[in-house]
This record gives structure tokens, sequence and C-alpha cells, in this order.
């Protein structure tokens, strides 16, 4: 029985110690913010309600609906506009990452691992840092929004292509290299079909990634959801918030129902 107990100790102890450090830690972070009176904050507990209350109840007017709506689109034409950038770049660019030219030459195997360094960086930087860059250099214009989308957004698809092309397993792609095909044959007609479901379900999913991102740097002027949102939200104006919000969830349910249905028919 004692060595039953002793066993079951070691994992418990473990537990209850990080238990009492994450109680520590949110006590103390309450203590250094001030007090706990000071951390809620009843006035800002009452706006919460006030906006949470407002979300039964959006603002419907014809002239709101009219302003959602030019938002909406602006945001749609800033997240189409950056996908097909992404696109454009990082289709071409995943194909030569996912080494499938490359197999039997040196030079584009090195031309290979150049393209994986360039999506890296492409990657590295979050959308919203290049869209402050981008806004400093050209100013708030449409070509701003979508390279802010489309620049990190290519670097992400061409990883992702890459990686799918290069999981196609090997025993899909034997035959036709017994048959004589080039790596190019090899590619269209082996890698491609074989990972073509997976990447349209990707490139979907990232589709609403880029309005959901389209919305967000609508806030740095932009134009679009976010701005409009951070208007209304700066007037107290929360049903007009709403209203905003529910259209960005439309759209976000739209795009979601489509890629199903292409899903679906792939399928």
């Amino acid at each position: 029985m004692s060595a039953a107990l002793t066993k079951v100790r070691p994992s418990v102890a473990p537990t209850t110690i990080l238990n009492l450090v994450l109680v520590g830690a949110i006590a103390l972070s309450m203590v250094r913010a001030g007090s706990p009176a000071g951390v809620l904050n009843p006035e800002g507990l009452s706006a919460a309600g006030q906006s949470l209350g407002a979300a039964f109840n959006p603002d419907l007017a014809p002239a709101h609906l009219r302003l959602t709506l030019a938002a909406s689109g602006r945001t749609l034409a800033y997240a189409a506009a950056g996908m097909t950038l992404a696109f454009a770049g990082g289709i071409p660019l995943g194909v030569i990452a996912s080494g499938s030219l490359g197999r039997s030459s040196r030079p584009l195997t090195a031309v290979t691992v150049a393209c994986r360094m360039v999506l890296g960086l492409l990657r590295a930087v979050h959308e919203l840092v290049w869209a402050l860059i981008l806004v400093f250099a050209l100013g708030l214009s449409p070509l701003a929004g979508g390279l802010a989308i489309g620049i990190p957004y290519a670097g992400i698809l061409g990883r992702v292509i890459a990686d799918q092309l290069r999981d196609v397993p090997e025993s899909r792609l034997a035959a036709l290299r017994a048959s004589g095909a080039s790596e190019t044959q090899v590619l269209l007609y082996g890698q491609i079909p074989g990972a073509l479901p997976d990447l349209v379900s990707y490139f979907f999913y990232r589709s609403e990634c880029a309005i959901r991102s389209a919305a967000v740097l609508s806030i740095v002027g932009l134009g679009g959801i976010g701005y409009r949102i951070t208007v209304a939200l700066d007037d107290l104006h929360y049903r007009e918030v709403w209203t905003l919000v529910y259209a960005l969830v439309l759209i976000v349910v739209a795009v979601d129902i489509w890629s199903a249905q292409v899903r679906r028919r792939l399928t």
C-alpha cells in the first residue's frame, strides 16, 4: 500500500506546485497592477456590459447598412488582392522549394535552398508590420493593403505547397518514373493531383485568414470593416460595432460554405 502511494505522489506533487506557482503569479500581477478593484475597473465592466447588450440589438438603419456594405466590399477587395499576390508568388516559389524539379541537378538544388530561405524571410514578418512599413513607404493606398497581405501569405502558401508536394507517397510516383516520365511530368501528373485536395482546403482556409487580416489591417487607416469598427468604438456606438462584426462573420461563413462545396466536388 505504501509503495503504491509512493508511486502516485511524484505525479501529483508537480501539478500541485505548478498550480501554486500560477496562483502566486496571478496574485503578484494583481498586486503590482495596483489593487483588485483597479484590475477589475467597474467603469470598464459597465462599458463591457453595454457593448455585449448591443450585440442583441445591432444598428440596422439603412444608412449604416450601406456604410457596412461598402466597408465589407473594401475589406474583401484587400483580401482578394492580397491572396492574388500570394498565389502569384507562393505557387512558383513553393514548387521550386519542394525540390520536385531539382532531384538530379545541383544548380536546381541550390535554387531550391534559396527559395526556402526566401519563403522563410517573407513569412517571418507579420502582415501588420508589413502594413506599417508599406503605409509609410507608399501612403494610404490600396497597393499597400494588398502587398501587406500578399507578401507574408506568399511565404506561408509557398511553405505549405512545398511540404504537401514532398509528402505525396513515393509509391504514387514510382510508376511514372519507371515509365520514363521527366520530373516535370511527375510533378504535373503525380504530385500535384495527389496534393491538390489538401492544398485547396488550405487555400480556402488561408482566404478566410486573409479576410480577417484585411479587417485588422484597415485599422491602420486603409479603410474597411476594421477602420469602421475603430471609429464606432471611439464614438461609443456599440450597436454600429456589432453590425460590422456580424457582417465580417457572414463573410467568413460564406467563404467556409463555398470551400466545403469545392472540397466535396474534388473528393
